[in-house]
């Protein structure tokens, strides 16, 4: 992936306690564009934060997800919808059917962590 392209973190948070801020802080840091999807924060520090996954219009590379099954699911259209080439389920995020559905559409789907992919360079 190259570093200018595109990352959505679905479930961002704006406590540094988080693994969804830790892993925005770690793409951004690594020159990612990152785009922070929650439906009520409107900054975390200064970036901007979308409410939905329908408001973004551009090109995305990889969604990963930190929210639960639960709401990935009711939500997994607008999740393939953007036609991202990677979805990453982070510990807690796992959702199978979503990931089925995500590679029979052609998107690459995987369990994993994103904040162990930038560690170890495999992002």
């Amino acid at each position: 992936m190259k570093k200018n392209e595109t990352v959505v973190i679905l479930g961002a948070s704006d406590k540094p306690d988080r693994y969804a801020y830790l892993a925005f802080e770690g793409l951004k840091n690594r020159g990612y564009r990152v785009l922070p999807v929650h439906p009520t924060l409107k900054m975390i520090g200064d970036t901007p934060v979308f409410a939905s996954l329908t408001d973004i219009k551009e090109t995305v590379h990889t969604i990963t997800l930190y929210i639960g099954p639960e709401r990935s699911s009711a939500i997994s259209k607008e999740i393939l919808g953007l036609s991202p080439k990677r979805i990453i389920f982070n510990p807690g995020a796992e959702n199978k059917a979503l990931l089925i559905a995500a590679q029979k559409v052609g998107i690459e789907a995987l369990d994993a962590c994103t904040l162990v992919m930038l560690t170890i360079n495999t992002f």
